[in-house]
């Protein structure tokens, strides 16, 4: 067998290995070595909500009335909306509950949304400490879910779950079977120890854990990882839901996943002793498995198409597979011819999302080693 061989074998198993292996390799250890969570559903610490917003005036008072509503001792519950220098109403509408146990932090200039992440924290009283976005509608059992988690003294942060509306968009569609996948691997993760990121729509932390992040950090990655760093668990919580609109639209989740690649390969970069199995046990393994190998998989898929290419001739198994991979990524390409004119069938949506994703995904990582950085903060619904 020649190096190619070898080498076009090996980034195909590596491959199977993270959308299927690694899956696999977490059932195998959530069931021989499984990490219950302690939780106590009659906890009530004091909990404060802190909601990001910039330029929300369309959905902020929904969103406050949403938390108003949560099933939670109202003298236990503070909700703290962080205005990134917002300038279409979204103050004047968050200081109408000043009187209701909501307060409005405005930055004086607009730094992003981790600067304000950052200087709510400071400002929070709450022992727990709860991160959403303007736009995440919770269930209103949502804040009990979270919190019963942190009656387990190993437990550090917890992560909710997102969801999506109903909606005939493609890009929905693609995204929630793409979180049917990430819910499946983040039950698997918390069962065998710690999830390896959060989710900037509804993740809760114990407040003494947080730790001030730069300003081009992708908070919702970061803090967790800081979590894990200092001994404790991050769990994933099923029954905290948040319901949001996605994207909405191919274009906007293509540039709203480079900004997260690029963000969060920066801080992986940063926070590399991480990535040694020897000093963060499993933790690593998945850290590896989950979001440093699936960032490269585009690379990998570049590299498989090309070896095969140049191996066409030598057995008919590469024959095979490269039908496989022609039709595959075929399928993607109707995908984004079509995308505009009609709604996309499932064979259809699925290999251009995937390609879309894994594209997305070089974007950031490229971006990153050119120093291009983002800071500032805005939803998915924007143009920006």
């Amino acid at each position: 067998m020649s190096y190619l061989d070898l080498t076009f074998w090996a980034l195909l198993v590596l491959i199977v290995y993270i959308y299927a292996g690694y899956p696999l390799l977490l059932l195998l250890r959530s069931r021989s070595n499984a990490v219950p969570v302690r939780a106590d559903p009659a906890l009530e610490p004091s909990i404060t909500l802190i909601i990001s917003a910039f330029n929300e005036s369309e959905v902020i008072a929904k969103k406050i009335e949403n938390s108003l509503a949560l099933d939670y001792p109202k003298e236990r519950l503070e909700v703290l909306v962080v205005s990134d220098a917002s300038d279409d109403g979204t103050d004047e509408l968050v200081s109408q509950y000043s009187g209701v146990s909501v307060t409005l932090l405005r930055m004086p200039e607009r730094g992003g949304k981790t600067i304000g992440l950052n200087a709510a924290v400071e400002q929070a009283s709450g022992d727990i400490l709860i991160f959403s976005d303007a736009n995440a509608m919770y269930r209103t059992d949502a804040a009990r879910a979270l919190v019963r988690n942190f009656n387990d003294e190993s437990v550090g942060a917890v992560v909710g779950e997102s969801t999506y509306s109903d909606s005939n968009s493609g890009a929905e569609k693609s995204e929630s079977v793409y979180w049917r996948y990430e819910t499946a691997i983040k039950r698997l993760e918390t069962r065998s120890g710690s999830v390896v990121g959060g989710d900037g729509a509804i993740y809760a932390i114990r407040r003494e854990y947080y730790r001030p992040m730069a300003a081009d950090a992708l908070s919702d990655f970061v803090n967790p990882l800081q979590i894990v760093e200092q001994g404790k668990r991050c769990v994933y919580e099923p029954e905290a839901i948040s319901v949001e609109q996605a994207a909405g639209s191919f274009e906007k989740e293509f540039r709203r996943k480079v900004r997260i690649v690029n963000r969060a390969w920066r801080a992986m970069m940063a926070m590399k002793p991480m990535l040694n199995p020897l000093r963060y046990g499993f933790f690593s393994v998945a850290l590896i498995s989950h979001k440093l190998l699936r960032w490269l998989v585009p690379f990998f898929l570049v590299a498989l198409l090309a070896i095969n290419v140049a191996l066409l001739s030598q057995h008919p198994v590469y024959k095979l597979i490269f039908v496989g991979q022609t039709l595959f990524y075929g399928l993607a390409l109707v995908g984004a011819l079509l995308r505009s004119r009609m709604e996309l069938g499932f064979l259809i949506y699925i290999p251009f999302y995937f390609c879309l994703v894994n594209i997305a995904s070089a974007f950031g990582i490229l971006e990153a080693y050119q120093g291009k950085t983002y800071t500032t903060w805005s939803t998915a619904r924007s143009d920006d």
